[in-house]
């Protein structure tokens, strides 16, 4: 049985390396495309402003309260695995490396189905106001938003994580490579610059995988564009927005545009020397 203050320092490891992995994955992007070369790369920006910082610190504050919540479940699932109820196995000889990769791509599949269907529940009109509102408010999200969440929708959220370790075998390192590529997904989701080529949304298999456009045009319009991950499910229910790859192509069009003036400018100002 494990101690008080024991608990308290696997909860409070837990915060410090879930934040640091947050500031790493966020706070990199955001430098990167908000601040260090912010000139240019606005040419990619999907919506053509920056939020005001109060957004901002909204976003990394509602980030941070979630992290905590992810953390409590996170502790709660240590204890539970300490005393054998779950399936984690903690020695990698137990299943094969085959069924590690296969776990690791179970976990992402079955995240991304849960996302879409608890995603479109936080968006029916009696849940929605009380629950994913405040996700909501950043109509011109950055990267800090990617767990800019109320507290009811953290514990939605990392409701996935309980169901799978209860679910199959899981190692610890299936379970860090699935919050790895989580966090990642979901800070490029939030970005609010398309890196994606043009044809991307068109792409024979590229077109299964969501964009920044795509989850950008969810939270302007609100009402489609649920996937986080792929774009299956929003592809097979209808719930895509009719003009994302519209607007997708736009953006890259209109980055093509001002670069080819850039480009110009320099070569006149040049010539001119």
């Amino acid at each position: 049985m494990l101690s008080l203050q024991e608990l308290l320092f696997r909860y409070l490891r837990t915060v410090s390396l879930l934040s640091l992995r947050y500031i790493f994955f966020a706070g990199t992007l955001f430098l990167i495309f908000y601040v260090w070369k912010k000139r240019h790369f606005f040419k990619l920006k999907i919506q053509q402003k920056y939020p005001d910082n109060k957004h901002i610190f909204r976003e990394i504050g509602y980030s941070f309260l979630s992290l905590t919540i992810f953390s409590l479940v996170g502790t709660t699932m240590f204890i539970l695995r300490k005393n054998g109820y779950t399936q984690m196995y903690l020695n990698f000889s137990d299943h094969s490396v085959g069924y590690f990769v296969f776990s690791v791509v179970a976990f992402i599949l079955m995240h991304d189905a849960y996302f879409y269907w608890t995603h479109r529940f936080m968006h029916w009109k009696p849940i929605y106001p009380y629950v994913h509102k405040i996700h909501h408010l950043s109509t011109n999200p950055t990267p800090w938003a990617a767990f800019a969440f109320h507290p009811l929708e953290a514990v939605i959220e990392v409701g996935i994580v309980p169901i799978m370790i209860f679910l199959m075998p899981l190692h610890p390192f299936a379970l860090l490579a699935w919050v790895l590529y989580q966090t990642g997904m979901n800070v490029l989701g939030h970005l609010g610059f398309e890196v994606f080529p043009s044809g991307f949304t068109t792409g024979v298999i590229s077109k299964f995988s969501n964009t920044s456009t795509h989850h950008n045009m969810h939270h302007k319009y609100v009402t489609s564009n649920y996937g986080l991950y792929f774009n299956i499910w929003d592809r097979m229910l209808g719930t895509n927005h009719p003009e994302y790859t519209e607007q997708f192509e736009m953006v890259k069009a209109r980055a093509k545009e001002l670069e080819s003036e850039e480009k110009t400018s320099v070569m006149e100002s040049f010539a001119k020397q």
